[in-house]
């Protein structure tokens, strides 16, 4: 029996530590996981409330086309219901759009050094070839991109706000990007982190002019949802076809779709959250400065901050039950933001271990 070779090399994806995992191996009481950029504030009241109600719900399948979700994504971003493809999490979309658009072994999928690991992952999965281009002060280097591209590639991934590393790009070198790119190449615009920008929704907008254009965003970020995984992308209606073709007939749970349109209709909640995010982001930022650490700038919910011996700083972190999240940037660490009293107990915590 033999498997694709493609797949055989394949590394898993390894998230952050849990927590449970941790107690198990340090038998730790109090562990604070600031490694999966998750909201500290936790889920919203009004998608609370819908989650509790759809529980005496789930003997039922989920609607399989995710009508209310839609209809809610399509009222809050002023797009077509058509237009939109829903994913078990963010990631699912990523793959769905791998799939359906790079088809042989010598495709090209273009991607930036210090990207999101998911789209080597992805690529290699589906025996695709990967272009990494070269960052330009750990993000996105839009220039060596386009300098990539050739008549093999397929699709390129771009993440705005980045991960791991925080960075941004502004918006008209964006739509610049997009105007110079091959209309037959795919352009996935992965907005994660989008609601913690404050800036204008420009890109919904760049659909009409890039039919090449897919944008994904997530509930699992500032709503709080991660755990319910419930991604979503907007598209060219063709697009979204094609995509909603290949999907898993129910990849978003019942419970799932009616938290996510709950949380869309909860602005407190998001604003709350996103203060929180600003105040912790500068909380964190001051708390290097005092420790003398250097650390990329991030416009998302999470910093990287650079110390001596990443890996052995990250092991004494957990001793003193702090996950934090080792990243692939030589001695650097991404932190979560968490509340206030976190964010201070580990500054406190990495100043012992450092």
């Amino acid at each position: 029996m033999s498997v694709c070779p493609s797949i055989k090399s394949l590394k898993p994806y390894q998230g952050g530590k849990p927590i449970s995992e941790l107690q198990r191996e340090l038998g730790l009481d109090n562990i604070v996981k600031l490694a999966s950029n998750e909201n500290p504030l936790g889920v919203g009241p009004k998608a609370l409330a819908a989650m509790q109600k759809a529980v005496y719900e789930i003997d039922r399948y989920p609607d399989g086309n995710g009508f209310e979700l839609k209809q809610a994504i399509s009222k809050h971003l002023n797009v077509y219901p058509n237009s939109i493809t829903l994913g078990n999490g963010s990631n699912d979309l990523l793959e769905l759009i791998a799939r359906a658009y790079v088809c042989k072994a010598d495709d090209e999928v273009i991607f930036s050094e210090f990207a999101f690991v998911v789209y080597p992952l992805v690529t290699q999965a589906i025996g695709a070839k990967a272009v990494v281009t070269p960052a330009n002060e750990f993000g996105h280097n839009l220039e060596a991109m386009l300098s990539a591209v050739n008549d093999n590639t397929k699709l390129i991934f771009i993440a705005n706000p980045n991960n791991p590393t925080g960075t941004l790009l502004d918006d008209n070198a964006i739509q610049d990007f997009l105007s110079r790119v091959p209309k037959s190449i795919i352009v996935v615009l992965d907005q994660a982190y989008f609601e913690y920008l404050d800036t204008s929704d420009n890109a919904i907008a760049w659909l009409k002019e890039f039919d090449n254009l897919v944008i994904t965003r997530t509930f699992s970020k500032a709503y709080g949802l991660a755990g319910l995984r419930v991604g979503y992308s907007i598209s060219s209606e063709k697009i979204a076809d094609y995509l909603n073709r290949i999907r898993q007939p129910f990849n978003v749970n019942h419970i799932a779709q009616m938290a996510a349109t709950a949380a869309l209709g909860d602005d407190s909640h998001l604003a709350r959250s996103i203060i929180a995010n600003k105040n912790g982001l500068s909380q964190l930022s001051q708390g290097f400065d005092k420790l003398g650490l250097s650390y990329i700038q991030s416009f998302a919910n999470f910093i990287a901050v650079k110390v001596d011996n990443a890996e052995n700083i990250y092991k004494k972190l957990l001793e003193e039950g702090f996950i934090v999240r080792p990243v692939e940037m030589k001695n650097y660490l991404r932190v979560s933001v968490g509340t206030s009293r976190e964010n201070d107990d580990f500054l406190n915590a990495l100043k012992l271990v450092i």
